[in-house]
């Protein structure tokens, strides 16, 4: 048996001691870090501060609020002269896009407010196409309004139609009815009976050519079924806008009224291609002012345009019957001008009828080449005629 030893004993305890680990209970608890205490805002100073950033926003949205109600009603815009302005809509317009064009023309100063208005009033069913005079004292309802328009609306379907230069009013009613803007029967009886309110229209008359002149050739659009008087006053509202006041001054100095003007116009645009119009000008003002008797002409125009369109439907040549007919636009028979504008003529030809070329010509006869050659007596002429160059022959 192996010796026991009492120091075996208490080597063995005093080991074991240290390798066994503390007991739990015999364990220090973690320091905690004493946090800094925060210091409260006194109560009044709070209830101050609070005031303050309430007041704060509400006077800037009472601000923003009263920017837009003044938008809205045009307060903003009152106290100034109210100022006219022309806005165009089309039918690739937008409520988004009409907005924009009003901002740009100084009619509103928000577009968004604008846009939020129109479409919670669907404005979009109200505003229509074409130009539209509307001023600055207006508000959001009166500007909605004022763009209105009898014939249709930015969602109605609508149609482009192009008049072509010297069309005559029974061809541009033609084109319309094709082009679906209506009927030719009711764009017809609008032609005849409908008043517009231009002084160069005569409302008395019932024939279709109290328009001729007046339906200025352009490309426009149209809704589709629109009321006839509508699209041909559109028409004629173009024409109008054409008279700025440069080319009313010039009818004042040269002695003619509007309507002379424009038939001299017509003349120009149906006789030529474009071409020679100041030129053609020229011969029919030697006609009508210069010495014709002395020319041989006695104040006759002797244009042929004028002659057919007195003779609707006619088909071929001109024979010697036709030049006797008596009608008021056979100008071999009546001197002057006729009665009426023959066509529709386009800018440029209105322009060579108030700025024609100076010359000593009163003859003038097409050629093979398809060019005009221009003569200053008769016999000129005639010999023209019988050569193998002129264009009949």
């Amino acid at each position: 048996m192996a010796e026991f030893h009492n120091s075996d004993t208490a080597s063995w305890d005093a080991g074991q001691v240290r390798r066994e680990p503390p007991s739990h209970a015999s364990q220090r608890p973690p320091q905690r870090k004493r946090r800094r205490k925060r210091r409260r805002m006194h109560p009044l100073l709070f209830m101050l501060l609070h005031l303050i950033f309430v007041a704060l926003a509400s006077a800037l949205l009472g601000c923003a609020g009263w920017l837009l109600f003044s938008d809205f009603c045009s307060f903003n815009r009152a106290g100034a002269p109210p100022v006219e302005m022309v806005v165009e809509v089309s039918s690739e317009d937008t409520v988004d896009t009409v907005a924009d064009k009003l901002k740009a023309a100084g009619l509103i100063e928000y577009p968004w407010f604008f846009k939020l208005y129109a479409n919670i009033t669907n404005a979009e069913e109200k505003i229509g196409m074409g130009s539209h005079a509307l001023n600055t004292d207006m508000d959001y309802h009166a500007l909605v309004l004022g763009m209105r328009s009898a014939a249709g609306n930015m969602t109605a379907e609508t149609v482009q139609v192009t008049i072509p230069e010297g069309y005559t009013v029974a061809q541009t009613i033609a084109v319309l009815a094709k082009n679906g803007v209506n009927t030719e029967a009711a764009l017809t009886e609008a032609a005849q009976t409908a008043d517009f309110d231009y002084d160069f229209i005569d409302n008395e008359s019932e024939d279709i050519s109290r328009l001729e002149g007046f339906l200025f050739p352009d490309t426009y659009e149209f809704y589709v079924n629109e009321k006839p008087a509508n699209a041909l006053n559109r028409l004629i509202k173009n024409f109008n806008s054409k008279l700025d006041d440069e080319l009313l001054a010039a009818w004042e100095a040269k002695g003619y009224d509007l309507k002379k003007i424009i038939t001299i116009a017509s003349l120009i645009e149906r006789e030529t291609d474009g071409t020679d119009q100041a030129r053609i000008a020229s011969v029919i003002y030697n006609r009508l002012d210069g010495p014709g008797n002395k020319a041989g002409t006695n104040g006759l125009l002797q244009v042929d345009a004028s002659l057919l369109y007195g003779l609707p439907g006619h088909e071929g040549a001109i024979t010697q019957t036709d030049l006797e007919t008596d009608t008021p636009y056979n100008l071999y028979k009546y001197p002057g001008l006729p009665p009426t504008p023959i066509a529709n003529p386009g800018l440029t030809a209105i322009e060579a009828a108030l700025e024609p070329e100076e010359t000593g010509y009163y003859y003038y006869a097409l050629g093979k080449d398809e060019k005009h050659h221009y003569f200053e007596t008769y016999n000129e002429h005639v010999n023209f005629v019988n050569s193998a160059e002129y264009y009949g022959n």
